[in-house]
């Protein structure tokens, strides 16, 4: 056969294709590749041309996804300056948070309106932190915004991308309603503390999503401007002083558990997003001894992390960061995958530590307040993604986290059964 009927067999197979319905994705401009941190700005661009082409493969990640978004439209916008009293420094425009774990050992009175002394209680959840303070509007802020700008992406709806900007400006940028670029009272103790480094974690373990959210936002999206794209630039230029100067960033910074690593993560995303490569890149080099080499056994187990009330968590929790890390590394030319410590130490190993309990095999065995098996998904599927066999084969027998498994769509780890502190 010649090569003009072959085509006009192609051309006349997608012409009856698009007569039976094509996704609403198809009706927007050629998508193009966004400037992620995290996510795999090119492999996204794939996904949607995919999606366009009506891989049924990709449809039921796709209905799931904006299921979520559909849900973030009648919610929000969330502003710092909500939160009853402002941040012990008495600016409205300072994120305030308190720590998750500290509970009051006296009654509340009038004289006592805390019931201070507050003492430790790990893993365990005071729930008062959830009013009063900025926490919970600010996870609705992030969540909201990398849900919509993805499913614009997706989409092309206009409803979601409008969306995911008013949400960004609110927070971000309006002077009304801006959050000041630094988190000094992030996980405050009553009646102890006013902030600790520590509440930087409140950012690190998902504001990498925002960035994202952000980058895919800039390659076009409705109700996104020029100005907007500029603004959010400098506030993350501000953002990333703070972290990299300020006492608490300089303490979080030199954390040796999961803080440490969060913080690495946060500071090469930011150092992405505003075009910092060479901090990235450096920041993603330094990991590899600062980090992997004390905090991964020989083994694969993270000892500190199974040190805690809620070992399975923790462990998850932490290469969520190291998986997202590598993913910021593939942008800067750095293979963490392939690094191998001094006693074989690696994120492979680390990964293949949590198969058996992960795939149902066998029980955690280690200190666990409320394991849920679908926390450790993503980092599986990041594995199996940067080639660890193991990982591969254990992908089909991974547990759907609530909402559905959206790996094919967002391609870069998440904490799924998060817990805040």
């Amino acid at each position: 056969m010649s090569a003009r009927p072959r085509l006009a067999t192609l051309f006349a197979a997608l012409t009856a294709f698009a007569a039976v319905g094509v996704p609403a994705a198809s009706s927007h401009a050629a998508p193009k590749v966004p400037a992620t941190a995290v996510l795999d700005g090119a492999r996204l661009q794939q996904t949607r041309l995919r999606l366009d082409h009506g891989d049924t493969r990709l449809r039921g990640a796709l209905k799931e996804l904006t299921a979520r978004a559909d849900a973030w439209l009648d919610q929000g916008p969330w502003t710092v300056v909500d939160k009853p009293k402002p941040a012990p420094g008495g600016d409205i425009h300072d994120y305030l948070s308190q720590a998750p774990y500290w509970w009051p050992t006296q009654p509340k009175t009038a004289d006592n309106p805390w019931g201070c002394p507050y003492e430790q209680r790990d893993g365990q959840r005071n729930p008062e932190v959830d009013t009063g303070t900025d926490r919970q509007d600010v996870e609705k802020v992030f969540d909201s915004a990398y849900d919509l700008s993805l499913a614009w992406y997706y989409t092309g709806r206009k409803q979601y991308a409008e969306k995911a900007a008013q949400v960004l400006r609110t927070w971000f940028l309006d002077p009304a309603t801006k959050m000041n670029p630094n988190l000094d009272h992030g996980q405050f103790i009553p009646c102890k503390y006013d902030g600790r480094a520590i509440g930087i974690i409140d950012f690190s373990q998902s504001y990498t999503s925002v960035l994202d959210a952000i980058a895919i936002l800039n390659t076009g999206a409705p109700g996104w401007s020029r100005a907007d794209r500029t603004a959010m630039r400098d506030w993350n230029i501000a953002f990333r002083g703070w972290l990299t100067d300020s006492a608490f960033g300089k303490e979080e910074g030199a954390a040796k558990n999961n803080h440490g690593t969060f913080y690495d993560m946060q500071l090469a995303a930011l150092a992405c997003a505003t075009g910092d490569e060479e901090l990235a890149r450096q920041t993603v080099l330094d990991a590899r001894a600062r980090r992997i080499d004390p905090q991964i056994a020989a083994d694969g187990s993270q000892p500190q992390e199974l040190a805690r009330t809620r070992s399975w968590h923790y462990s998850t929790f932490d290469l969520v960061a190291y998986t997202r890390l590598a993913a910021i590394g593939r942008h800067v030319g750095v293979d963490l995958w392939s690094y191998r410590g001094p006693e074989g130490q690696s994120l492979f190993k680390a990964v293949d530590y949590l198969l058996p309990a992960a795939t149902g095999a066998a029980p955690w065995t280690h200190p666990e307040l409320e394991f849920h098996r679908y926390a450790a998904t993503d980092v599986v599927h990041a594995a199996a993604d940067a080639g660890d066999v193991g990982a591969q084969k254990a992908v089909r027998l991974l547990e759907a986290p609530p909402g559905g498994d959206l790996w094919a769509l967002r391609p870069a780890a998440e904490q799924l059964d998060s817990i805040a502190g």
